[in-house]
């Protein structure tokens, strides 16, 4: 009995270890490939004349219902790219599916009082994960060129999964402020197997999220 527990917990430990490496690896990978794709200062995105959209993604909200700092940092990158005429639109997408719970209307409030104009502001009330935003911006608003706005950490994914619905992307990272440590521990820990777990999506289980009558962003 001592010899089979023993087996099974080496066994065990192989396969956690196997796991992670592959966590791992994968992260590695789809970094490596996105990497020129992503920007850090706002000044080194490339101007396009063609019309683009900010898809900023949701982080959750304050019990007061304010945007959390990261959100409100995505909102406020977005703006910026706006401002300086990088994007002609900014599409807000998160999750309302409580009636007490509405990421994009915060963010609208939040883009509005930064300088934004409501026309050029678009919701999406249906963006519950970074996969349902990326694929509802492509079948119901008709996106097909973007930048992307969120943390670093988060960015990899997003574009993958933007690229992976015929989204022509680019990155432009929105860490304002220093985040607590135990914030960044946690996103950096959920971002390994959300990031795995997004490519399942895309290749093997292809979830259909909450759909409705097209919208197409007029620019």
């Amino acid at each position: 009995m001592r010899k089979f527990l023993k087996r099974l917990f080496i066994t065990l430990l192989l396969l956690g270890a196997m796991g992670i490496a592959i966590l791992i690896g994968f992260n590695l990978w789809l970094h490596a490939a996105y990497a020129d794709r992503i920007y850090a200062v706002i000044d080194h995105v490339p101007l396009d004349e063609r019309p683009r959209v900010a898809i900023v993604l949701g982080a959750g909200l304050t019990r007061s219902g304010e945007p959390t700092p990261a959100l409100y940092d995505r909102v406020a990158t977005a703006v910026d790219l706006y401002q300086r005429g990088l994007v002609n639109k900014l599409l807000l997408t998160g999750d309302n599916r409580f009636i007490d719970y509405n990421e994009p209307e915060a963010m609208r409030r939040t883009a509005a009082k930064l300088g934004v104009p409501d026309e050029d502001l678009v919701l999406d009330y249906a963006g519950r994960r970074t996969y349902d935003s990326c694929y509802r911006a492509r079948e119901i608003f008709g996106v097909n060129r973007a930048i992307l706005v969120t943390q670093a950490f988060h960015l990899d994914r997003a574009v993958y999964l933007c690229d992976s619905f015929g989204i022509e992307s680019i990155g432009m990272v929105a860490d304002r402020r220093k985040y607590t440590t135990g914030s960044q521990a946690w996103w950096t820990i959920r971002e390994a197997a959300a990031t795995l777990a997004a490519w399942i999506d895309v290749n093997v289980t292809h979830p259909t999220p909450v759909l409705g009558d097209q919208l197409p962003i007029e620019y």
